[in-house]
């Protein structure tokens, strides 16, 4: 978890952030090395999408970003425990220096249980919606690679209603905490006491 999420871009928020995403000149670079647009609807690992980090100039801006971390001798790395992130020698500088938030209409999750024989199955696909938002700001670390600049996204522990289909879940912020999480001047251990808890479920047939 989390491997799926939505973008709604009919959404009026969201479409300025997909819009936003298009016209970086960074855009351009990705069409040119052969990467498809930004993607919306379902989102899946390795597709582009926006994304909130600071500029140069430290001011917070919308780019596009491809979902994954490529770590040697390992598939490709979407999620990373907020618990361990500043410890862990692939995420450490970015937990310090490279946070972002990545903006979802909500995310998707499969129901996990285990069987009378003790093997683990995976059961029907959920939706997963904030309360508090129509949109969810999803933590996350960036780095570069190759020349641009991927994502992936925090978890954390799962909050007593999505423990009952998943033991995590995205680490999510309220939308007036995004400049101070991705500013590079914030701890971010600090911020772990704002986290959004409180979402709905929808079980999808």
């Amino acid at each position: 978890m989390c491997t799926r999420y939505f973008i709604e871009r009919q959404m009026e928020r969201m479409r300025a952030y997909v819009q936003d995403a298009e016209s970086s000149p960074l855009f351009q670079r990705f069409v040119e090395s052969g990467k498809p647009g930004i993607a919306t609807g379902e989102i899946f690992p390795t597709d582009i999408v926006p994304v909130i980090a600071p500029d140069r100039r430290g001011k917070m801006s919308v780019f596009p970003m491809r979902w994954g971390f490529q770590i040697p001798n390992r598939s490709l790395v979407v999620n990373a425990r907020a618990e361990t992130a500043g410890d862990k020698l692939s995420f450490r500088d970015s937990w310090k220096e490279h946070r972002c938030i990545i903006p979802a209409s909500y995310y998707f999750e499969w129901k996990h249980y285990i069987e009378k024989n003790g093997k683990k199955k995976t059961g029907s696909k959920c939706s997963v919606y904030s309360e508090t938002d129509d949109i969810m700001w999803m933590c996350g670390l960036y780095r570069i690679e190759n020349g641009f600049p991927v994502f992936v996204v925090l978890t954390k522990d799962a909050s007593d209603d999505v423990r009952l289909i998943h033991d995590r879940m995205p680490m999510m912020l309220p939308e007036e905490y995004i400049s101070e999480w991705i500013s590079p001047e914030t701890v971010p251990e600090t911020m772990l006491s704002e986290i959004v808890d409180k979402v709905s479920i929808k079980e999808l047939v």
